[in-house]
């Protein structure tokens, strides 16, 4: 099961359904979020120092049962100036925008983008970026070479190469103190069909596509996943992650 008009969609499914309850708090490995509408009205003008690049992508959920990864592109971490205020944002940009400049952390870059003030699947304040350009670079040969121990820093890979791999939950603190400029990082919009075909609630989760055996990795507490009706949540534990990433090797 996939889920419709997405490019690259890494898809998990599972048939047994856990029935036990486990509230998710902002603090702990997901982050419930107010949905999001297309664009603002206005363009900006935004510049800044590059700290992280993760890959963008949304997560469709269905209870237990379905955990699809779409993969659209990467979000840029940044810490400068956006519509002439001084702020940390994420600026989300295509993966032909990322092969045409090949984005590295320390970069200084600067561009255009629209407010993404209701779009459900992005998670980034600004996409539809354009006019892109990179003002400096740390030095010549940055973003040319990748780090082997975590966090792992380079070059970020295809869109492929996250789809091939499939993602594992990462606790959110975890994702916040030792994982953030890993190139295996990601905090993705996710989708869950609360009411198949008539409701549906949104919010953010933490993932790693990273090596099964990365010593900075823990799952974190398993992740409720509520359906209309249902007197408890269902609980995604781990056995998803098996099934979109339990096909690679330990080291890989």
């Amino acid at each position: 099961m996939t889920s419709g008009g997405a490019r690259g969609a890494g898809d998990c499914t599972r048939a047994t359904r856990l029935s036990e309850s486990s509230a998710i708090r902002k603090s702990g490995d997901s982050e419930t979020t107010n949905v999001k509408h297309e664009s603002g009205d206005t363009r900006i003008r935004w510049r800044g120092e590059i700290r992280a690049i993760q890959c963008r992508a949304w997560i469709w959920r269905y209870r237990v049962d379905n955990r699809t990864h779409n993969h659209v592109g990467y979000n840029l971490w940044i810490d400068g100036e956006a519509s002439e205020e001084r702020e940390a944002f994420i600026v989300a940009i295509s993966e032909k925008q990322y092969e045409k400049l090949r984005f590295g952390i320390g970069d200084v870059a600067a561009g255009t983008a629209w407010p993404c003030v209701k779009a459900k699947h992005d998670i980034a304040d600004y996409y539809r970026a354009g006019s892109l350009k990179i003002l400096s670079r740390p030095d010549e040969s940055a973003g040319s070479e990748a780090i082997v121990e975590p966090p792992f820093v380079g070059p970020m890979p295809p869109l492929e190469v996250f789809e091939r791999r499939g993602a594992r939950m990462l606790d959110l603190r975890r994702w916040r103190s030792k994982c953030m400029p890993c190139i295996w990082a990601n905090q993705s919009a996710v989708e869950i069909e609360y009411n198949f075909g008539k409701s549906k609630r949104f919010r953010k989760e933490t993932f790693c596509y990273g090596p099964r055996s990365c010593p900075n990795y823990t799952m974190g507490r398993p992740r409720a996943v509520p359906y209309y009706g249902d007197s408890y949540s269902s609980l995604d534990d781990g056995a998803l992650d098996e099934c979109c990433a339990g096909h690679r090797e330990w080291d890989e």
